[in-house]
């Protein structure tokens, strides 16, 4: 699943190829892509309007067209964007492209189907139904503090609650407690405030790290968990790795390195 600095860079790259755009015509190849209408209904809405603005939050990014309304745009495993002009650069796994009036075309693809589109008069409705929390970027120290003060669950399940948090996925969750030294099983409640500063200071710098890169993982440090987890590896300290479930999730830790605070 695209995490927060993913659909950052599906974002710029939106913005850089359709804003302001006119569509000429929509067409839809796969009806099941489209959640909430038929693909002709779809059609028919999008075609004539204009791209004139984004939006991400968290891992959605919502598309906004000139009547106010958005298409949103969540990508699930393996959507992405595809602009072009010559047909030869079509994929074979488009489900639905946008075709301007400069004959240039936006598609969509998606191998597994995952993805979820959407068309929305009221985004802002939409984020109230889904219980869309605050984006991580946008989220401030004091409401971080607020949040974490009373929660008993785990603080990997809090990092990839979307409730609280919109945005942070399994990998960056992983990462920020490896570097605060915090062992993603801790009671979020039972963290002190101190230590709970430095997981909101560190989610901050990893999250931004990774969106000035583009996501681009090679980029990321060497020192980084993303960059060398694995069943053999090893902590500063010499401790083996662990890997099991929090949070639903496939965790990485290392008990001594990681403080459990219970």
């Amino acid at each position: 699943m695209p995490e927060l600095p993913e659909v950052n860079t599906f974002k710029r790259y939106f913005d850089e190829s359709a804003l302001h755009q006119k569509i000429a015509r929509t067409t839809v190849f796969d009806d099941k892509i489209i959640r909430n209408m038929s693909g002709t209904a779809f059609e028919q809405l999008t075609q004539g309007r204009t791209f004139t603005g984004s939006y991400r939050r968290g891992k959605y990014l919502f598309a906004r067209l000139d009547n106010g309304h958005d298409v949103l745009l969540h990508f699930g495993m393996t959507g992405d964007l595809n602009y072009y002009a010559d047909e030869v650069d079509r994929s074979k796994y488009e489900r639905f492209v946008f075709q301007f009036d400069n004959d240039f075309k936006l598609g969509f693809d998606c191998p597994r189907k995952f993805a979820r589109i959407l068309y929305l008069e009221d985004r802002e409705a939409y984020i109230e139904e889904i219980k869309l929390g605050p984006d991580v970027l946008e989220l401030s120290e004091e409401d971080f503090l607020v949040l974490t003060k009373k929660k008993k669950g785990s603080i990997k399940g809090f990092l990839l609650n979307q409730k609280y948090l919109a945005g942070m996925g399994n990998l960056y969750a992983d990462e920020v407690c490896y570097q605060t030294k915090v062992h993603p099983a801790s009671v979020v409640s039972a963290i002190p405030t101190k230590k709970r500063k430095a997981i909101y200071a560190k989610m901050q710098e990893v999250i931004r790290y990774a969106v000035d890169r583009n996501a681009y993982y090679k980029d990321y440090p060497e020192d980084w968990l993303w960059q060398w987890r694995d069943a053999d590896a090893k902590a500063p300290d010499g401790s083996s790795v662990e890997i099991e479930k929090i949070g639903g999730r496939t965790t990485y830790s290392f008990p001594g390195w990681q403080k459990l605070y219970q």
